[in-house]
């Protein structure tokens, strides 16, 4: 165990090494996760943009948020996918006959997911950049929304775990981020929330996405963040621990 414990992190790096060098074979799983929010980013920004009022004069920049936040629900899929077909062809008894760190091989899809996710998030800050995105942020409220959306993608990340241990088929191992990938559509992300009808607003309103977007908008556009960046922190964070919490105890049965 001791040696185990020296080794922890070296064990962990092989195993992000091992799953993002599968990424990097199969770079299409990058290239769908981000093709479909660039698409709803084009079709909201130029087609039906001009009929959306915003109170923001470049609709991108309010869009924008959002769009990042469908990327991650998006692309933790391929995590549960990943891990799903990792216990059936049973490398996890392969590397726990090893003297490796038991939780290594886990943390190294967990990582990857943080990884690949932050390419996506960054290639369809690019497309944005082109479309006529601009910031006034400076380099302390990047680092704030990078900061959140790292919490975001762990939080999902780790429900993708438990989806990918628990699934029976491949089709059930991502089949749970569908309801996460449409999330936003119920929120601030794409029109202001005080437009929906009163049941829909409550939800809207009451619902994770719509505090992390918040918070991401007002930093990016410089403006005083509010209550928004704890009340977002606050749901990634509590989501997180509640999902690590039974994704380790779902694990540990499995093994």
């Amino acid at each position: 165990m001791e040696t185990i414990n020296k080794h922890y992190f070296s064990d962990m790096g092989v195993m992000l090494g091992r799953s993002m060098r599968h990424i990097l074979r199969s770079m299409d799983t990058i290239i769908t996760v981000t093709i479909t929010p660039i698409a709803m980013m084009l079709l909201f920004v130029y087609v039906l943009g001009g009929a959306i009022q915003t109170g923001m004069d470049n609709y991108v920049n309010y869009l924008l948020p959002g769009i990042l936040l469908m990327a991650i629900s998006s692309g933790i899929a391929y995590t549960s996918y990943r891990l799903f077909m990792d216990m059936q062809r049973g490398i996890f008894e392969r590397f726990h006959s090893m003297p490796i760190a038991r939780s290594a091989a886990l943390w190294g899809h967990v990582l990857t997911s943080l990884v690949s996710n932050a390419i996506s998030v960054v290639v369809i800050i690019l497309v944005a950049l082109l479309m006529g995105f601009r910031s006034s942020a400076g380099i302390l409220s990047w680092l704030a929304v990078a900061g959140i959306l790292a919490l975001f993608t762990l939080a999902l990340t780790w429900i993708a775990v438990i989806a990918g241990l628990s699934a029976t088929s491949v089709d059930g191992a991502g089949a749970f981020a569908y309801p996460l990938i449409f999330l936003p559509f119920i929120s601030s992300a794409f029109v202001p929330t005080e437009t929906m009808p009163s049941v829909v607003r409550a939800f809207a309103e009451n619902q994770p996405v719509t505090s992390i977007v918040n918070a991401i908008r007002a930093l990016l556009a410089g403006q005083l963040v509010g209550s928004d960046v704890w009340v977002a922190l606050a749901w990634c964070v509590g989501i997180m621990l509640v999902a690590y919490f039974f994704a380790m105890r779902v694990y540990k049965k499995r093994m």
